[in-house]
C-alpha cells in the first residue's frame, strides 16, 4: 500500500502571525486544505495520514478536514516537539507491513497527483526517492560577519523538496537509529543516507515551494492568481 504522510505541526514562527501556518488563508482558502487535496486526489495513495498539532485538532476539523469531503482514509496524529519528532510520530502510527510512504510538508500545496505518482513509481524500483530542483544560482560560503570566504560548485547541487518516499520498515529504522543516537536532520532522506540506503533525485518544480515566510505567501498569491496552479476539483476548496 502506498501512504501519505503530511506534516503540518510547526508553529511557523519566521511567519509571524498568530495563527499557524498551515491553517492561513491562501487565496481565501487553508493552506493546509490545498495540500491535502492533492493527495485525496492522487489515485495511487491509499491512506493519508495527518500529523499535527494536538491543540490544533478542533480548528483543522473544522478548516481543513470538513470541508474537504475526503474520499481517502484519513488518520489524525498528534505532533512531536520537532518536525522530525512528528514524522515519527506518524510513521509509528501506521500499520507494519511492507509499504511505502510519501513524507510531504503541509505547507507546500502546489505538489501535483503527476510528481507525487511519479515520486513513489520511482521509489519502487528499490531506492528512496526525493523531489528537488538543481540550484540555479550562485553558491557563496560566508563568515558570521558576513564576508565571503569562497564560492561553492554547484554542480551536481539540488534543493531537495517533498513528498520524499521511502520503504516504511527502512524509514521506520533510520528514524530509530536517529533517535537513539540524537541525531537530527534537516529532512528524511538525510536520515537513509545515515544508515547506507540509496536515495534517488527526481526532478521537481520550482512552484512545488514551502510557505514559511510572508514573502512566500505573497508569491503563492500570486501563482493562484496567475492561474498557474489548476486543483482537479476546486470545489473541494471553496467553503460554501
Amino acid at each position: 500500500m502506498n501512504y501519505a504522510l503530511i506534516v503540518a505541526a510547526g508553529k511557523g514562527t519566521r511567519m509571524q502571525s498568530p495563527v499557524a501556518k498551515p491553517y492561513m488563508p491562501l487565496a481565501g482558502v487553508p493552506i493546509l486544505r490545498r495540500t491535502l487535496l492533492a493527495f485525496d486526489l492522487c489515485p495511487i495513495i491509499d491512506a493519508i495520514y495527518l500529523v499535527i498539532s494536538a491543540a490544533e485538532r478542533a480548528v483543522c476539523r473544522r478548516e481543513v478536514i470538513d470541508p474537504l469531503r475526503l474520499s481517502t482514509s484519513l488518520t489524525v496524529v498528534a505532533g512531536g516537539d520537532s518536525r522530525q519528532a512528528s514524522v515519527y510520530n506518524g510513521l509509528a502510527a501506521m500499520d507494519s507491513g511492507e509499504h511505502w510512504v510519501g513524507i510531504h510538508d503541509g505547507v507546500r500545496p502546489f505538489i501535483t497527483s503527476g510528481q507525487i505518482a511519479s515520486c513513489f513509481n520511482a521509489a519502487s524500483a528499490g531506492a528512496g526517492c526525493v523531489l528537488g530542483i538543481p540550484v540555479a544560482e550562485t553558491l557563496k560560503q560566508v563568515d558570521s560577519r558576513g564576508a565571503i570566504r569562497r564560492t561553492q560548485q554547484r554542480k551536481g547541487i539540488w534543493l531537495a523538496q517533498t513528498p520524499q518516499v521511502f520503504k516504511l520498515t527502512e524509514i521506520l529504522e533510520a528514524h530509530r537509529d536517529a533517535r537513539n543516537n540524537a541525531f537530527i536532520a534537516t529532512d528524511d532522506a538525510a536520515l537513509m543516507e545515515r544508515i547506507g540506503r540509496p536515495v534517488k533525485m527526481l526532478p521537481g518544480s520550482s512552484l512545488n515551494m514551502k510557505i514559511t515566510t510572508s514573502e512566500d505567501l505573497k508569491l503563492a498569491e500570486a501563482i493562484v492568481a496567475a492561474g498557474l496552479h489548476h486543483p482537479q476539483s476546486p470545489e473541494h476548496l471553496d467553503d460554501s
